[in-house]
């Protein structure tokens, strides 16, 4: 039996995984909501959120697509949303949206994981 390779998504603007954990970034929330369309029929092991994503730019369009697939009782099968935002207000708002719509959430500004890569 082939083991299967944990799928990790990332929607940040600027971070990346400092750790070598392989996973698919998206640098905008466009790039985010065409991300999680690529994977809208598979499981979804960790999807790690930022909120600013430059410019004017949130991750907002990101968490509408969950709350929308959710309220059309068809959820993401997401294993874990991890926020690690570095805007406390920005975190609380996304973590209670999704909460909403019962995605575990798990709320990590400053985890060591992902950080400014050279």
């Amino acid at each position: 039996m082939a083991v299967r390779t944990p799928v990790i998504l990332l929607v940040d603007d600027l971070r990346s995984f400092v750790d070598g954990r392989v996973a698919e970034v998206a640098r905008t929330s466009a790039a985010g909501v065409a991300l999680l369309d690529r994977y809208r029929d598979m499981r979804v092991d960790e999807l790690w959120l930022d909120h600013d994503l430059g410019d004017d730019d949130t991750i907002w369009p990101v968490v509408e697509v969950l709350e929308r697939a959710a309220f059309e009782s068809r959820p993401f099968d997401v294993g874990v949303v991890v926020i690690h935002s570095a805007n406390p207000a920005g975190a609380a708002k996304m973590a209670q949206a999704l909460r909403r719509w019962l995605y575990p959430v798990r709320v990590a500004a400053g985890d060591p994981a992902v950080g400014y890569r050279d």
